[in-house]
């Protein structure tokens, strides 16, 4: 299930508002996780029955404070990898040693950008206010792939034939619905655009910052320098998550390195947007070519709602607790990984630094 459907389904029973629901980070579709939400009530519930296969109701508390986005410490992970004959449990407990030693990439997983990878594609052209190209990209059977299954509600939007497509599309396809009753009553494209939910069209420029900072770090990667503070650089500190400016005399501070081996500090990238601390230098050269690269300009961030705000983020974090071991189940022979990562880093990331391994040359 959907983070967005999670939040449907909550909406409904208890009869509010989205924005009246709280969350601190947001549940991964594929795995059986646990998630704190707060629901803002002004009456006693009774009863709680969410009348849902998928979703288990575990505690119900009253509490005077709501959760919001950055409450999130963390996220413990446990994950049964299968079909790793190649992987033995101490090939992968030393993959994992040396990201425990060096940290992990912080790229943003493939999640992040959807199931046909092109969120990043639509927070684009809405930041751009391309909105024939967005509902073309959202709704139509010329962009990026999409499952064969799709075809036909996409060829009748394609059609001019909006009410038949909008019949085509369920209920957690809330982007594609909102977009489609407009359409189908007459409304033009921008108004159609405006109407699908303002958490998905955050969540679409979100996707867009993220592709953009995938693209420095892939940069720092290939130079080896994920872990290395450059001249320009702003170095992210793990415990405050504050950041400041590395120059010469950082950069030849003993206690830098020292501070550099023990992951109390790291390079951080950019996650743009009108508040976001800017790099100086090579670095913000860098960075300013990847926003570029996706076709975005510095004006057009804050120039529209939603607006991301902008902010650091680092380019690699510590991994910690990690447990391997080899098991068996009712479904065969197994790897089963845990660890602990920080808030907004990937699990996914993580394994597949395990996972390549196995990979054929």
């Amino acid at each position: 299930m959907s983070h967005g459907e999670l939040l449907s389904v909550l909406r409904r029973t208890f009869r509010v508002p989205e924005r009246a629901i709280g969350f601190a980070g947001m549940k991964d579709k594929a795995a059986v996780t646990e998630q704190t939400v707060s629901i803002l009530l002004h009456h006693d519930p009774g009863t709680i029955d969410l009348g849902h296969d998928r979703i288990e109701v575990l505690w119900v508390d009253r509490h005077r404070n709501a959760l919001r986005r950055g409450h999130l410490a963390g996220n413990r992970f446990r994950v049964r990898i299968r079909g790793l004959a190649g992987v033995p449990a101490e090939e992968a407990r030393a993959i994992l040693d040396d990201l425990e030693r060096h940290g992990v990439p912080n790229w943003f997983g493939e999640q992040r950008f959807g199931y046909r990878l092109n969120n990043h594609r639509l927070g684009a052209f809405l930041l751009g206010k391309d909105h024939v190209e967005l509902l073309g990209e959202l709704l139509g059977a010329g962009g990026s792939p999409a499952p064969a299954y799709q075809q036909e509600r996409r060829s009748r939007f394609d059609a001019g034939a909006h009410a038949e497509a909008l019949a085509c599309w369920t209920g957690a396809d809330a982007a594609e619905r909102s977009a489609l009753r407009v359409l189908s009553r007459g409304g033009d494209a921008t108004e159609a655009c405006l109407a699908i939910p303002i958490r998905m069209r955050r969540f679409w420029i979100n996707a867009l910052q993220s592709a953009v900072f995938n693209r420095v770090l892939d940069d720092r990667v290939s130079a080896g320098t994920r872990g290395v503070l450059l001249v320009g650089d702003l170095a992210w500190k793990h415990d405050s998550r504050a950041v400041f400016a590395v120059d010469e005399d950082v950069l030849t501070d003993p206690d830098t390195t020292r501070r550099l081996r023990s992951l109390e500090i790291s390079p951080s990238g950019p996650l743009w947007g009108p508040r976001m601390m800017e790099a100086s230098g090579a670095v913000h050269v860098a960075e300013r070519a990847a926003l570029e690269a996706v076709g975005i300009e510095r004006a057009d961030l804050g120039a529209s709602r939603p607006s991301p705000q902008g902010s650091r983020r680092p380019l690699r974090v510590p991994l910690l607790d990690v447990h391997v071991e080899p098991v068996e189940d009712e479904a065969g022979p197994a790897l089963e990984v845990a660890f602990s990562l920080s808030r907004g880093a990937y699990a996914t990331v993580v394994l597949r630094e395990v996972m390549k391994a196995d990979a054929a040359p």
